[in-house]
């Protein structure tokens, strides 16, 4: 199986794009307006709709649920956080450990989440193992461990060499540190499974709905406009696209390279 550059991601290759849902009809309105419909849009709709199940909240989606980035990522559910020094520069030590220990936990929440809706998105604790191979690396790999325990991750373990092999069979591995702190998801299931659970939950989603605008209490597209006390924009990469915002979000992209399926022998030789 191959994928061609450009057709969506690996993971929609072997069932393709999902029909999409029906586009906003007209103009209506709502008590929030989610504008984007990937993870951050959803996972707000459903938290939303979870703490006040009363509100009557709308979801516009340009494509259909998944297509950015949410359905096109690595596949791996971490507690890493770009930015964390900054972050204790800007309001201390203490607030990063917080931070830290909040990015911990929603590892946990999301998998919590996906067992209470029943959610097969693929999901596997394994936590993650980050490798050495040379004296160098081990003591960029010693430094960062210690790192991160400094900001709270008790629970991250050091591996030697031996300890390391038998847990993984890396040629050459010199060291490892693991944390329990992460997770395998299927990144298009997930999505697609967490559209399906806001909708059960009484949430309305609207595809192939761009977003053109987003003025105070107005989410403008060309099918109408949703008039809201709330609208937030969850759109992420795409967000350089509304009007007005060209120069607020500098969109980035990146490439990954899948391997044929592996053999049960070839997992047995890599001992993963």
């Amino acid at each position: 199986m191959s994928t061609v550059n450009g057709g969506i991601s690996f993971w929609y290759a072997q069932e393709g794009a999902p029909a999409p849902r029906e586009p906003l009809p007209g103009d209506t309105t709502a008590d929030v307006c989610v504008v984007g419909g990937g993870y951050t849009g959803l996972w707000t709709a459903y938290y939303l709709k979870k703490a006040v199940p009363f509100l009557n909240i709308t979801v516009l989606e340009a494509s259909f649920c998944g297509y950015g980035a949410s359905g096109r990522n690595g596949g791996w559910l971490y507690n890493g956080i770009a930015g964390r020094d900054r972050y204790a520069e800007l309001h201390g030590h203490e607030a990063a450990v917080r931070l830290q220990q909040a990015m911990n936990a929603t590892v946990t929440e999301v998998l919590d989440v996906l067992d209470t809706e029943k959610i097969d998105a693929d999901q596997h604790r394994g936590g993650v193992l980050e490798v050495a191979l040379t004296p160098a690396q081990l003591a960029r790999l010693k430094a960062f461990h210690a790192t991160e325990a400094a900001f709270g991750e008790t629970d991250r373990e050091l591996y030697g060499a031996r300890e390391t092999a038998r847990r993984i069979r890396v040629a050459g591995a010199v060291g490892s540190s693991w944390t329990p702190h992460g997770a395998r998801i299927h990144p298009v299931k997930l999505v697609q499974g967490l559209a399906a659970a806001v909708e059960a939950l009484g949430v309305t989603i609207h595809e192939s709905t761009p977003v053109t605008e987003i003025r105070p209490k107005h989410a403008v597209t060309p099918y109408g406009t949703v008039r809201a006390p709330y609208v937030l924009r969850c759109t992420e990469g795409f967000t350089a696209s509304l009007s007005g915002q060209r120069r607020t979000w500098l969109p980035m992209n990146s490439s990954m390279i899948a391997t044929e399926p592996l053999t049960d022998a070839q997992w047995e030789s890599i001992g993963w």
